[in-house]
């Protein structure tokens, strides 16, 4: 028998039986007092599979006065790009930015993310929600063809299933969930490509808790964020909200991934003090591990969560997908400073 994996505390790694499957459902009410952030980036293949694929951002960022009632528009982003392989071939912001187009022809991934930054510097030192929908560009054209699977195309399953022995063994030690002896690598499992149902994200009772999100025909994928900040007993609370879906022929929506995130800051909003998340949706039982080692992540400056949570849980001490969660806490400073004054 193998030695068992080890967290960052040199303990085993817990073991789940299964995959996490239990999405989080609506988002809550808003709370008087708080500001909340919301951001959707949308892949879609207006021309068919092998198309273009299109993405559509919007994020926006409200103040809910402590009195309730009307929330306040803070500040609102949307952009549009397109790409092919992954490679940029036009982007466009809403109000527009300078120097976007520079932009193009650069792959998304990594190095995305550094020509980004390049660029539009001040938007992320800023926190601006146009910076986070560039950000996202990497993450949803990585895992946005698995959008079709959830149409049950007989002819991308049959692919996938194919490039399955190709690309499992490359996936080794990328994340926790790919560890070694993870079932993620085990290639005579049987992939589960049954849908996932999420409910709305959005509520009745709370109207002006979301932006409007496109109508969009076919397959196509969605990366949604909420983060909500306020001030309690003398410190930030964090509610935070990190969800990739899929639509479905029949109406409504598969998710892929979903984290929900809690966490406390200090006075300022600077500072991490305390941080929980839970896993809603993950693809496979190892998945979930990557919790126990949040606790690295304590006293970071929440400004410098981006380079901290790569640096801090990369490889097998992390999740992809909830890095990808905690690295948008590097705007929750910018949030703290647009809650009202203290009282």
């Amino acid at each position: 028998m193998s030695a068992p994996t080890l967290s960052l505390r040199g303990e085993p790694l817990p073991e789940f039986a299964v995959a996490p499957r239990q999405p989080a459902g609506p988002s809550p009410v808003r709370r008087p007092g708080s500001v909340r952030r919301t951001s959707t980036l949308y892949v879609d293949w207006p021309d068919g599979r092998g198309g273009r694929a299109f993405l559509h951002g919007r994020a926006r960022d409200i103040l809910t006065p402590v009195s309730g009632g009307v929330p306040i528009a803070l500040a609102e982003d949307a952009m549009e790009a397109q790409a092919e392989s992954r490679v940029i071939c036009s982007v466009a912001a809403d109000p527009p930015r300078t120097g976007l187009e520079a932009l193009v022809g650069a792959r998304a991934g990594g190095h995305l993310r550094q020509a980004i930054d390049d660029v539009l510097h001040e938007e992320r030192v800023a926190g601006s929600p146009l910076y986070l929908l560039l950000d996202d560009m990497a993450g949803t054209t990585l895992i946005a063809g698995w959008a079709w699977t959830q149409w049950r195309d007989e002819g991308v399953i049959a692919e996938q299933r194919a490039h399955r022995h190709e690309r499992v063994p490359q996936m080794a030690s990328v994340c926790i969930g790919f560890r070694p002896g993870s079932s993620a690598l085990d290639l005579s499992r049987a992939e589960d490509i049954s849908p996932t149902l999420v409910p709305p994200m959005e509520r009745a009772d709370d109207p002006a808790g979301w932006h409007d999100f496109p109508v969009l025909q076919g397959p196509n994928l969605r990366r949604a964020r909420r983060i909500d900040v306020w001030r309690e007993a003398g410190q930030v609370q964090i509610d935070a909200t990190f969800q990739d879906s899929g639509a479905l022929p029949e109406g409504g929506r598969s998710g892929l991934h979903e984290y929900r995130i809690r966490a406390v800051a200090d006075r300022a909003g600077e500072k991490l003090l305390s941080i929980e998340a839970i896993p809603q949706i993950l693809p496979f039982p190892e998945c979930p591990a990557a919790t126990v080692n949040l606790y690295t992540l304590l006293d970071t400056p929440l400004v410098e969560m981006r380079m901290t949570v790569l640096s801090m849980l990369r490889k097998t001490a992390g999740c992809t997908h909830l890095n990808d969660a905690l690295r948008a806490l590097a705007e929750v400073p910018r949030l703290v400073s647009m809650l009202p004054a203290e009282i």
